[in-house]
């Protein structure tokens, strides 16, 4: 049974969710702040975290930044807050997907499902791996290693990561990206795809800071060569 932790201090818009989300046969564990969904983290395993970004004692980015010292499990943040720079930063922090309030119900379950079909939970038959570099890209683990270290990337880095790679010396579009990864029109994507692309850039340079593994083709898009 896929199981999926709801966090959200707003009663009626969580009960809301809880009412689609459970009519397609997922389970829920609802939590309303984020010490208390910490907690329930810490001691189940989940398959996906529906979050706000707004709620009293840990509000829904530093529970991000505490579950991503851990897990790439899929998040999807569901907030009222509306500008571009807020959806900017809560990509950067980790957020695989963002969908702002109020929402359409069917929007909201295609995304959940969206990012349940792109996970490693749902998706245990793709057991090929790939090189990058020095990286080794393991899609039946869902990690990325070099040699005995983890480096550790949200879902949809690793979905951007593992296209990129397996498909070496072929130059992808930001819209063709986001097309393949998000599994939704490109158009007007170029800064979601390009903040995704930023944060695994970091976080492989923390690792090789003398090698470039994703190349940009400037006008045309992204590639890895080797």
């Amino acid at each position: 049974m896929t199981k999926i932790l709801l966090v959200d201090d707003d009663v009626q818009i969580a009960e809301l969710i809880d009412v689609y989300v459970k009519n397609d046969g997922y389970h829920t564990t609802m939590a309303t702040d984020g010490e208390m969904a910490l907690d329930l983290f810490n001691q189940e395993s989940f398959d996906l975290i529906i979050l706000d970004w707004m709620m009293p004692r840990m509000d829904g980015l530093e529970f991000c930044k505490r579950v991503r010292q851990t897990s790439q499990i899929p998040i999807l943040m569901v907030s009222a807050k509306v500008g571009d720079m807020d959806k900017i930063l809560g990509l950067t922090t980790g957020v695989d997907d963002y969908i702002i309030k109020p929402f359409n119900p069917l929007e909201l379950m295609a995304r959940i499902k969206a990012l349940l079909r792109r996970s490693n939970y749902n998706r245990p038959s793709e057991s090929s791996s790939v090189q990058a570099g020095p990286f080794l890209i393991d899609r039946a683990s869902h990690t990325v290693m070099m040699q005995e270290q983890t480096i550790r990337l949200t879902a949809r880095e690793f979905e951007i990561l593992y296209l990129l790679a397996k498909h070496k010396g072929r130059v992808y579009s930001s819209e063709e990206i986001f097309e393949a990864v998000w599994q939704e029109h490109g158009v007007g994507s170029n800064q979601t795809v390009m903040v995704h692309i930023s944060n695994i850039r970091e976080k492989l340079h923390a690792v090789v800071p003398h090698e470039v593994i994703i190349h940009t083709v400037w006008g045309v898009g992204y590639k890895i060569e080797t």
